[in-house]
Order: structure tokens, then sequence, then C-alpha cells
């Protein structure tokens, strides 16, 4: 498969191995779906600034989620609104009949947004549309009878993801109202039944719902079922901004409850917002994409032809952690395919000792090494004095991101304001794995096998070419199978 050229490519914080449009404005990742070997990226897209604007879906596809083609853009706006989030299912049984046995169409289900009812001061101009595809996603066709979904007076009314619920034989589509998730069924993907609410007095509510997804899963080790909802929610995520939080529970094809009274969030950076998970996918464990940025500054981050990046896709897992349910993201397994390995040293350093180890460029590689020490700092540095600062301290049991002088901070005011932190209180003893992938602009950090995540994006003002390590304990620490790999760039 063809990726993007090399000379789109280059421009000073373009990603080397995270997706990102050939140019101008992108945010949700949306449609996703897997169909005859082809992994579907759609996603919010405005084609003629590199701000929000009128919105369409764009459209890439790979086969491996890492190399990606660009395809013309999906869908645009029409006489009912704007194209904003959504998903993409393949109708299997040909239940909406707008394809055949022998040729099944993709369908994808979005939210229309009407900016004339907006500017009018209604509340009903969010509706639900539907379209689709019978040559796998490459060109579209939207239903006549649009919208399939009406708005009674919702203000936030909109992001449906849908999926087949095989127990009850019916599609089932969550979206988000405002303070709530609201569950439809259908039978053929027209004709849409209301059929529960969930939320109102669950989880964070600092902001607007927004990007609901419903998945299906099994404890990592057991045969125990659990359904996952993720929502994420702008503003109001622990670290300033957007965020994602989730719930686990129960799903009985009509109404979902959970025991969950605390909230959790799948990713405690600042910048991983409004993912979903593939629909279709081949693999086991659901494959999960966000948004790496987030609304309090994604207008402003200092990039010129492109703005935005997707974080690297990861597989979810849900484990049981004393007695706690814990949604686990780590990257897939292919992102091994483009890191160049080197052997693994182990490195040790004294007490409230200091080392510091150069190399020509931390900003396309992955760092990884275990350990069973709760108390250390990782330093990334470069010449022009630029650093980002990773601590973990063993005594609060938290780990810290700092990225106030990491490069490039001043394009607004919150970017590189106070520091973000990450609770760990369920890190279990002895020794754990630390993973973090570094791209031009952006790190990605995992703790225990995605146990723990930060996404955060960076702007230095030249590549970081030194690491340091401060041991902040009394006693010796130890790093085994030490790593730092290049990675090699997905466009070339």
């Amino acid at each position: 498969m063809v990726s993007g050229k090399t000379e789109h490519y280059q421009e000073p914080y373009r990603p080397q191995y995270h997706f990102s449009p050939k140019e101008k404005w992108m945010n949700d990742p949306n449609g996703m779906v897997y169909y005859k070997g082809v992994y579907h990226l759609f996603y919010q897209f405005y084609p003629e600034d590199i701000v929000w604007g009128p919105m369409h879906w764009g459209h890439a596809v790979s086969e491996d989620l890492l190399h990606w083609e660009h395809k013309p853009i999906a869908l645009y706006p029409d006489e009912h609104g704007l194209i904003f989030s959504g998903s993409a299912v393949v109708d299997e049984n040909n239940s909406s009949g707008f394809g055949t046995e022998e040729n099944l169409p993709l369908v994808a289900i979005y939210t229309y947004h009407l900016m004339e009812g907006e500017k009018a001061g209604r509340k009903d101009f969010q509706t639900q549309g539907i379209a689709y595809s019978l040559d796998n996603g490459d060109t579209w066709t939207k239903y006549a009878g649009n919208p399939v979904i009406g708005n009674e007076g919702i203000k936030d009314f909109r992001d449906p993801k849908v999926m087949w619920h095989k127990k009850s034989e019916k599609w089932i589509l969550t979206l988000v109202a405002g303070d709530h998730a609201l569950f439809y069924s259908s039978k053929n993907l027209k004709e849409w039944t209301l059929l529960s609410a969930f939320g109102k007095d669950k989880g964070a509510h600092g902001g607007v719902w927004e990007c609901p997804d419903l998945i299906p899963m099994t404890v990592e080790g057991t045969d125990e079922e659990k359904w996952v909802l993720l929502i994420s929610i702008n503003p109001g995520a622990p670290n300033g901004g957007s965020g994602t939080q989730y719930f686990v529970g129960d799903f009985d094809g009509n109404t979902f409850t959970t025991d969950q009274t605390e909230t959790k969030w799948i990713d405690l950076g600042t910048d991983n917002y409004a993912g979903v998970t593939y629909n279709n996918a081949p693999e086991t464990n659901p494959i999960f994409i966000g948004w790496m940025s987030n609304w309090t500054y994604a207008r402003d981050t200092p990039t010129e032809k492109w703005r935005s990046a997707m974080t690297m896709p990861r597989k979810l897992m849900l484990n049981k952690t004393e007695g706690d349910y814990q949604l686990f993201n780590y990257p897939i397994d292919g992102v091994d395919k483009i890191i160049s390995e080197k052997e693994g040293i182990d490195v040790g350093i004294a007490a409230n000792a200091t080392e510091t180890m150069s190399f020509k460029n931390l900003n396309q590689s992955e760092i990884r090494f275990t350990t069973s020490s709760r108390d250390f700092q990782l330093k990334l540095s470069n010449s022009a004095k630029d650093e980002l600062v990773l601590t973990i301290m063993g005594e609060d049991k938290t780990f810290i991101l700092d990225r106030s002088r990491s490069g490039k901070v001043d394009f607004q005011e919150d970017f590189g304001k106070g520091v973000q932190q990450m609770p760990l209180p369920l890190l279990p003893e002895g020794e754990y794995e630390v993973r973090m992938l570094v791209d031009w602009s952006s790190i990605e950090i995992f703790i225990n096998g995605g146990q723990y995540v930060m996404t955060s994006q960076i702007f230095p003002n030249g590549n970081y070419t030194d690491l340091t390590i401060k041991n902040l304990a009394g006693d010796k620490l130890q790093y085994n199978d030490f790593q730092v790999n290049e990675i090699k760039s997905v466009w070339e």
C-alpha cells in the first residue's frame, strides 16, 4: 500500500509514525471499520484551513494501521448540515437493503449539524444521518430518508456509535445528549427506537459528553464478560480541557448499568481525546485510536500546513486489579515492525546520582526498560535548553509530566502551565515496564503494560538529544533491559 509522499511529511513537528492529514485541519477519528483486509480511518476534516471549520469526513486506509494511504473526502456537508462525528459498520446481513448478499454495504452513521439552526437559537440543529458504500468505502451515497433520528430539542445530540448486538440480533446505537448517553436499537439501520439513558448521575460532568463507544470485553485471563462504555468530555479532564473517561458494567441489549463509583480515565495526559474502537476488526482485543490534541489549545499549536495527529493505535485490555476493573491500553503489536530494536543493557545508578546519555535524535524513538524503583526522574533535553521532565514519586504514588520548558509553549497560555499528574494507586509491587514512544511532536508513556498511560504534545526547538536519569532514592536505581530504539518513518 502506497503511503503519502515523503516531501509532504518533513515539515517542522510533522509526526513520522503517527497518522496526520496531508494538509489542513483534523480532529476526531470517525467511522473506524475493517473490511476485506482494509482498516478505514475517517476523521473530522476541514479542507480549507488549519483551524476548525465546516466539517467533512476525511478518509485514509491501511492494511496494518501504520502505513496509510490518503483517499478523497468521503462525506461533504449537505442541506441537512455539516458532517460531525460518527461510526461505520459492515452490514453483514444487508439488513439495510443498500447492497446485496454478494456485495454487502458499509454503512456510515453520523451527526448532521445545521449551522443555520444553531445561529437561529434553536436546540434541534443536530440530527443523525446515514450513508452507504458498495465499493469498500471509496464512494458514498447518502440515504434519501435522512435524517434517520430527529431531534426533539436537545442542544448537544451527537456522535452515534453503532455495533451489532448478537444476543438480541439488532443494531445498538449509542449517542450523547449533553450530560448523558442514550441507547437506541434498530433492525435495519434506518428506523431507530430509543431504549434507555445512562449517566446523568455517573462519572465526570465538568463539560459536555462526546464520542461514546459501547464495547463488550472479556476480563483478561478469565471467562468473565463485561461491557465498557467510553465517554469523552470537554472540558473537565483531570489535567485540564479534554479527556476520555470509561465505565465498566453490563449491557442487556436495552440498558447499561454499572456499580462503578469513581471516575476512571483511559489516559491521564492532556492529548488523547474522542477516541473510539474499530468495528469488525480481526483482532481479539478492541483497537482504539484517539485524537492527539486538546480543545484548550488545538487551534493554536505551532504547525503551518496541517494541524493535529492521531494517537498510536492501541489494543484495549480489561484487567481486574485488587478487585477493581481497569482498562489498559497499549500499542498494537504491529508497532514492533517499525522499531529498530537494539540489544538492551542493564543500567545502575547510585543513590541520589545522575547520569546523562547522548543520542542523535530522541524525537523518533522508543525508550523502554523495566525497573522496581519508584523514585526517579527522566529528562529529555537539547542544546536549545528545552527539557521535558518525567518524574515518578513512590511515596505519593504519582507520575508527573512537566512540559513547561519543553520547547515552544507560549502559543497558548494553558499549554505549558502547570504539570500533568497521574496517580498510580494500583501499580503492583516489584518490577514493571516503562515504555515511551516519542515522535517529532508527541510523547506517549505506557506504565506496566498500559495500566497507566499519558499522552502529551511537545514542540521542542530542536530534536531532544540527551536523556538524563536522576535517582531520587536513597538506594541504587536499577533499569533492566534498557533500550533506546529508532522508529522508522511510515511515510517514506
